[in-house]
This record gives C-alpha cells, sequence and structure tokens, in this order.
C-alpha cells in the first residue's frame, strides 16, 4: 500500500464506526527468568518479575480498531467472577476508545488465557474458559445489545473463538442488525464449517482450516483455487479471504477469478493476535468505504506490524505510516544495481515483452527539472533505467566541490522516485559500458543536448532503437542550485 493510499484511508477512519461480536477473553501474561530446573519435576521454574493483563479474542479485534482510530462497540459475554469484573474495568478503564456491551452470565467463568514467559519464550499456556453454547436468557440478551451495539455501524465483525457466544441466534441478529443499518459483516472464525453463518459478506479463514471445512490442500495458488471455488459451493457467504502465512492471502468472489495477494517478509516476534489485528484493520477499511484491493492491503500492513510485536499486541496509524516509509526506502535500496544485475533485470524484462529506456546524469541536488525529465522519460519506456555518475566522474566534470550529495545519496533518492526502476552507478565519464550493457530500446537525454550529441546514439540505433529528447524545465537546474546558495538566496 503506498503512503498517500494509507494517509487517505487513515483520514477516513475516526468518523468511522465498527462494531464487534464474539468471545471475550483476558489474556494474561507473567514473565520472569528461569535460571534452574525444578527438584519436583524435570521443568524450569520460573521466576516472576511481572504481570500483564489485556483484553483478547473479540477483545483484541476492538482494542486493534481503537488503536487505529476508529470508533468501536465491543459485544462480548462475561463471567460473574473476578476476571470478569477485571475484563469490565479493561474495558472501562484501560481502553476508553471502546464502547463495552457486555453480557454477565453468573453461571460461567470468564475465559482467561494465562502465559508463562521467560525472556521471548513461552513456556505453557494454561486456559479457564467454558465453550458450551449460550442459550436462554443470556443469549436474547446478547441479541438486544446487538441491536443497540450496531446502530450507526458500517460493519459488524464476528469473532468466533468457539466459546459458546456466537450461536445461530446471535448470528442471525448481527446479519438483521446489518440489513438495517446497511453494514457489511465479516466473520473471522474457528469453527470446522462456515456454512452456518448464512450469507455474510465475507468470511476469513486460514489455508487450514479452510482445508479442513472443504476436504481439499490448499498449499499451492491451484489447490488453493480449487478450494476457494468449493467453498462458494457449500457457504453463502459472498466472498472468502484466506489468510495464508507468508504466501499472503487469496481472495474468491462469486463469478470472479480466485486473486491472489503476495505479502512482504517480515521477521515474527509473536504471531499470537496477528488475526486480529487483520480483521480489525480489514472492517475499519471496508466500514470507511475503501475498495477491497485497497481493504487487504491495509489489513496485510496492519497484521505485518503487529507479528513483529510481543504479546497480544496493537498497531497505530503512527506505526503504520512507518513502515510503508521503511519498506519505501527497502524498496529504493533494492533498486540499486550493479551492471551484472542491470543486465540480469534487463533480460527478465525483455522475456515479459517489456520496452527499456535509458538515461543518465549527475543528479547532484535532485529539484524539479529532473523529477520532470525522468517522468516524461518514462512515458516513453516500459522500464527506465538510470546511470548515475560516481563521485570521482562527477568531480571530474564539474570541478572540485562537486558532487554536493555522495553517491549513496544520489542513487537512493532517485531509487525512490515511482518513474525509475533501476539505478545503475557508473565510474566513467561517460555511460557508454552501461548502454552496451543494457542494449536499451529508447535513449534519453534532455533537449539542452542536440541528437548528435547524445553518448551511445548511435549504438542504440543501430540494433533498431530511438533517441528521445525529453524537455528541459527553465531555471531549474543544480549548478544554479548551489549558485543560489553561495549568495544566500532561497
Amino acid at each position: 500500500m503506498d503512503l498517500a493510499a494509507l494517509q487517505h484511508l487513515l483520514a477516513e477512519v475516526p468518523a468511522k464506526r465498527v462494531a464487534c461480536v464474539g468471545d471475550l477473553m483476558v489474556d494474561r501474561f507473567v514473565y520472569g527468568s528461569v535460571s534452574r530446573v525444578s527438584p519436583e519435576a524435570p521443568i524450569p521454574v520460573l521466576k516472576r518479575t511481572r504481570e500483564l493483563k489485556m483484553l483478547g479474542g473479540a477483545g483484541n479485534v476492538a482494542r486493534n480498531v481503537a488503536a487505529l482510530g476508529g470508533s468501536v462497540a465491543l459485544v462480548g459475554l462475561v463471567g460473574g467472577d473476578g476476571i470478569g469484573h477485571e475484563a469490565s474495568r479493561l474495558v472501562g478503564d484501560e481502553e476508553p476508545a471502546i464502547e463495552g456491551y457486555l453480557v454477565t452470565d453468573p453461571e460461567r467463568p470468564t475465559t482467561l488465557k494465562t502465559r508463562f514467559i521467560s525472556g521471548s519464550q513461552q513456556l505453557l499456556r494454561v486456559d479457564l474458559e467454558e465453550s458450551r453454547p449460550v442459550a436462554g436468557e443470556i443469549e436474547h440478551r446478547l441479541i438486544r445489545t446487538i441491536r443497540d451495539a450496531a446502530r450507526g455501524a458500517g460493519v459488524i465483525l464476528i469473532s468466533d473463538y468457539g466459546k459458546g457466544v456466537v450461536t445461530d441466534a446471535v448470528i442471525a441478529a448481527a446479519r438483521e442488525a446489518a440489513a438495517q443499518s446497511g453494514a457489511k459483516v465479516i466473520v473471522d472464525s474457528k469453527a470446522r464449517s462456515f456454512s452456518r453463518y448464512g450469507e455474510v459478506d465475507l468470511v476469513k479463514p486460514n489455508a487450514a482450516e479452510l482445508a479442513y471445512a472443504t476436504e481439499l490442500p490448499t498449499e499451492t495458488d491451484t489447490e488453493m483455487e480449487a478450494a476457494i471455488a468449493r467453498a462458494l459451493e457449500l457457504w453463502a457467504t459472498k466472498a472468502v479471504l484466506v489468510t495464508r502465512a507468508g504466501k499472503g492471502v487469496s481472495l474468491g468472489l462469486r463469478g470472479q477469478p480466485v486473486r491472489h495477494y503476495p505479502t512482504t517478509a517480515r521477521e515474527v516476534f509473536d504471531a499470537s493476535g496477528a488475526g486480529d489485528t487483520a480483521l480489525a484493520a480489514l472492517g475499519l477499511a471496508l466500514a470507511a468505504d475503501a475498495e477491497l484491493d485497497d481493504a487487504i492491503a491495509f489489513a496485510q500492513l496492519a497484521s505485518g506490524v503487529a507479528i513483529g510485536k510481543a504479546g497480544t499486541a496493537t498497531v497505530s496509524a503512527d506505526e503504520l505510516v512507518e513502515a510503508v516509509l521503511v519498506a519505501r526506502t527497502a524498496h529504493a535500496e533494492g533498486k540499486i544495481a550493479t551492471p551484472q544485475r542491470m543486465a540480469e533485470e534487463v533480460a527478465r524484462w525483455r522475456a515479459q515483452g517489456l520496452k527499456v529506456g535509458f538515461t543518465n546524469g549527475c543528479f547532484d541536488i535532485l529539484h524539479r527539472g529532473h523529477v520532470a525529465y525522468l517522468a516524461q522519460a518514462r512515458t516513453w519506456c516500459d522500464r527506465l533505467i538510470v546511470g548515475v555518475n560516481s563521485d570521482a566522474s562527477v568531480r571530474q566534470l564539474k570541478g572540485e566541490g562537486r558532487p554536493v550529495n555522495d553517491l549513496e545519496s544520489r542513487a537512493l533518492v532517485l531509487a525512490g522516485l515511482r518513474s525509475v526502476d533501476l539505478v545503475a552507478p557508473f565510474e566513467d565519464l561517460t555511460p557508454i559500458r552501461l548502454i552496451e550493457a543494457s542494449r536499451p530500446d529508447v535513449l534519453i537525454k534532455g533537449a539542452d543536448y542536440a541528437e548528435s550529441e547524445v553518448v551511445g546514439g548511435d549504438l542504440v540505433k543501430s540494433w533498431g532503437g530511438e533517441v528521445k529528447l525529453a524537455e528541459v524545465v527553465d531555471g531549474y537546474s543544480t549548478s544554479a542550485a548551489i549558485a543560489r546558495m553561495k549568495e544566500g538566496q532561497p
């Protein structure tokens, strides 16, 4: 997702409301250090140092909606126990951006997951829960609560961890509330079948869950496409979005080919809660009327940030912007190539039938004229290579004191431009060896040159290429910029 699209979406988010319905939990993290083995059994002894409690399950989905700037109403069930009171406190005090619509069932415990952690290693998880479906008056109270919480919501998220809250009647109530308000319904479930959710807008299984539900393999793209097609036969949902860990996600819409969305490889610190983050981001983006492709990109970005954190962490808007900026820098670095890799890239482009362009320069202080020149050059080709002089060759051409910016800085700034596909530094005074290695279809220089003066022009024409002269923006040049700085002019 590019920065402009992200910032536009984040600007729309604060005015949007999301309702989250499902299994509310409390996640408890007990941290400590291990330095010995118990004399009573071959197990580590954890010396406790601190403890954290936070909302988990559907509560973690709501936390992520709030952290991204959205308005969220959380419908969930707590017991009449101390952990239930803790969950209510967390909603009211720790998470003031969440509107709590909590129903109390005094006959069951609040779901509690306790993780014991030493360093970054989880030693043990202990679950306290009861999974029987809610019924009777408790179920009726949940249904009434959903109607209230969903008012004004653009999306209703159903987070079904199989702990008994999401019954058929609760699902029907969510769909009915959505129909009345025009909201979309999105389901993330640990159920073994998604048919019970009926005609919702989207269900979000992972690859293993889809494989189990359809009894089909889901390892390759081809297998995934067959499994999604089968799912759309079995389920009434309008769309299926399958998360595939490092392979990205795959989307199936009725009557359309399956689309695959790769993901950027990231270091995984803790994957727990990443699915909740993805659901929250997807729902919030759709509530903000984003296109489905943009909503998926937003969800992938958010979950990618979440897996780099410990525990059931949330992700903020600022962290998403930072992630895009870091990714863009990494992408730019990847566009700076040696002559050998340039030749390999050109061979790959040609195999795809793409037209290759080449231009070159010192690009010492990048200015408006450079940007316009490179943008025009890119219109004459499918892929544009920019040769950039080394510091030594700039010094020979321009004299002492130049370049102002070193080669690494100049190359990285050029690589950050959308119009530039590859940056190839060169040591010689002319780029003739790069031109010979890349064999461009079009060679571009500024219109301040005559065509006969363009280095390599005759060579490019000899293999059927052409020479183009791009317009020069008057009043903009590196030399002029340096002269103004020396005179103290803006």
